[in-house]
């Protein structure tokens, strides 16, 4: 058990929370939520002691091993993917070695009876002890087993760490973690790069492998798989429930209503005493009854009600022109990277108003796929755009492409057309830029926030071909709900490349498959296509 008491962190001179006090218990899976800037990555830094509260403590038994997941990392960049996987057992393969050194040394020596000779013998004893008590590991196959889970193949085992891209570097970080089997697994927002597949496979694990788990996620349907308990980080304290993250949001609002009502009740009261105060302060035969009120107000403690997001903006994308019946039509395409095939023959027609999702493996070809159809690269075989079909393109990297020397409110504010002129601000507010965040210029934006205002700048353009690569990265439940609400009213079609189930979930009415070098067509929404998955991978196991 990890404990963690009374603590408080200063944040220029306000308190981000204060007095927080709870256990993590062997076997807990814990989700810790709040919105954006509550506090919980520092809470989650400081449990794994990378950073200290300003007061208080957390306390943990001796040996216990905590592994911490933070959202941005680099691995070195000297070694392959296994060596730096393999990491994971640097203590245990020391221990090794050195327990064979000293009976090295015991071998050639001859001062048996010296006190050196004795101490060499203790030495090795207590290693030896500590050393055998630990279940023999076969390492490699360890190694092998978590990074084939996690999605890299064999040939990427001697692959150096600099030739993948920093969410694949994240993904051996996380082997190692995984690979240490430690007490407490701390991750913060682990399945922003991976993809279903992938993310299955870690579920499976936490919920198989893993002792006791916190993590921060906003993606829903991971949080909901995983966890049995839910800490609520808001207004400096924090609420603990004993309940998964869908129930959790139905006891938050039992407990937000109760608080409103008895708000409401002190407030009268209030207001009634203040008003028997003013009507009789003056009056000798009520001085006593005056006083007694006084003090009462004086001592009454004040009913807080939990801050809420009151904002019932609806975003909607402007009425589409129309297209042609088939917006979408590719015929016998192939593509491939020197010697690496993507996908071979591949066939799809996607007609007027779908709205379909790519998924697969990363690497499987999602993303070229989409910039074939956006005429970027060059293909074998036949790619046709409908009649009037007006692309808007959300690629991984548009956050990237925006213009750094405008303010966030101008970014916006030039697109703007009609009545949305006067919503500019209220649009801005509903993804999270509130106040003089709007004058911020885009150059000092974090990749997050950049994220957020280009799907801003999306939303307001007339479009009738939608595609979008990846665009919940980086976004919280409540802007990716403002968004996923916005795509259902869209009347025109839409291409959706993305990881998050939660969001593919009554979005996408059609799934095309990735893998093996194939493009599969799977006429259902995307939980009959995990399910169907699901058994086809039972059936593998079976058959291996």
């Amino acid at each position: 058990m990890i404990s963690v008491d009374n603590v408080s962190v200063i944040h220029g001179g306000s308190p981000l929370f204060s007095n927080i006090t709870f256990n993590i218990n062997d076997g807990d899976k814990i989700a810790l939520m709040g919105k954006n800037g509550a506090g919980k990555s520092t809470l989650l830094k400081i449990i794994a002691g990378v950073n200290k509260p300003s007061s208080g403590s957390v306390s943990a038994p001796k040996d216990y091993v905590v592994a911490y997941l933070p959202q941005h990392l680099l691995t070195a960049d000297d070694c392959t993917v296994m060596e730096e996987a393999s990491k994971a057992f640097a203590s245990y393969l020391s221990m090794k070695e050195e327990i064979e050194a000293i009976n090295e040394q015991l071998t050639i020596r001859t001062d048996y009876e010296s006190e050196d000779y004795y101490k060499l013998i203790e030495k090795v004893s207590e290693l030896s002890e500590k050393f055998y008590a630990i279940e023999e590991i076969n390492y490699e196959a360890a190694v092998e087993k978590v990074l084939l889970g996690l999605g890299f193949l064999r040939e990427d085992f001697i692959r150096s760490t600099s030739e993948f891209s920093g969410g694949w570097r994240m993904r051996i970080e996380l082997a190692k973690i995984l690979l240490q089997n430690p007490d407490l697994i701390l991750l913060d927002e682990p399945t922003n790069h991976l993809d279903i597949e992938s993310i299955q496979w870690l579920e499976d694990f936490l919920l198989t492998k893993a002792k006791a788990v916190v993590v921060i996620s906003h993606d829903r349907a991971f949080v909901d798989n995983i966890t049995t308990r839910t800490i609520e980080v808001t207004m400096g304290r924090i609420y603990d429930y004993k309940a998964k993250y869908s129930h959790y949001l139905e006891l938050r609002k039992e407990r937000r209503e109760q608080q409103q009502k008895h708000y409401e009740e002190q407030q009268r009261f209030i207001a009634d005493t203040t008003q028997f105060i003013d009507r009789f302060k003056g009056t000798y035969s009520k001085t006593l009854q005056v006083q007694s009120r006084v003090k009462m107000l004086e001592k009454l403690e004040i009913v807080e009600v939990d801050e809420v997001d009151t904002s019932a903006l609806k975003l909607r994308f402007p009425t589409s022109p129309r297209s042609g019946k088939y917006p979408v039509v590719v015929q016998d395409m192939s593509k491939s990277y020197g010697n690496q095939v993507l996908f071979r023959d591949a066939s799809l027609t996607i007609e007027q108003g779908q709205k379909v999702a790519f998924v697969g493996k990363n690497g499987a070809g999602k993303s070229t796929l989409i910039k074939a159809i956006m005429g970027q690269i060059e293909f074998e075989g036949k790619c046709e755009l409908g009649h009037n079909a007006l692309i808007g393109y959300f690629a991984q990297n548009q956050a990237s492409l925006l213009d750094e020397s405008l303010s966030i409110f101008e970014t916006i504010d030039q697109l703007a057309v009609g009545e949305v002129r006067t919503k500019v601000k209220d649009i801005l507010g509903a993804f999270l830029f509130r106040g003089d965040d709007i004058n911020k210029k885009v150059k000092v934006l974090s990749g997050g926030e950049k994220t957020r205002l280009a799907m801003i700048k999306l939303l307001l353009q007339p479009v009738n071909l939608l595609i979008l690569d990846e665009p919940t990265n980086h976004l919280d439940m409540k802007t990716k709900d403002i968004i996923k609400d916005a795509l259902k009213a869209f009347d025109g079609t839409l291409i959706l490349v993305s990881h998050d189930r939660d969001f593919l979930d009554g979005l996408a009415t059609k799934v095309f498959e990735f893998g093996n070098q194939r493009v599969r067509e799977h006429f259902e929404d995307i939980n009959g296509f995990l399910r169907n998955k699901k058994l086809e991978n039972l059936r593998e196991v079976e058959r291996k």
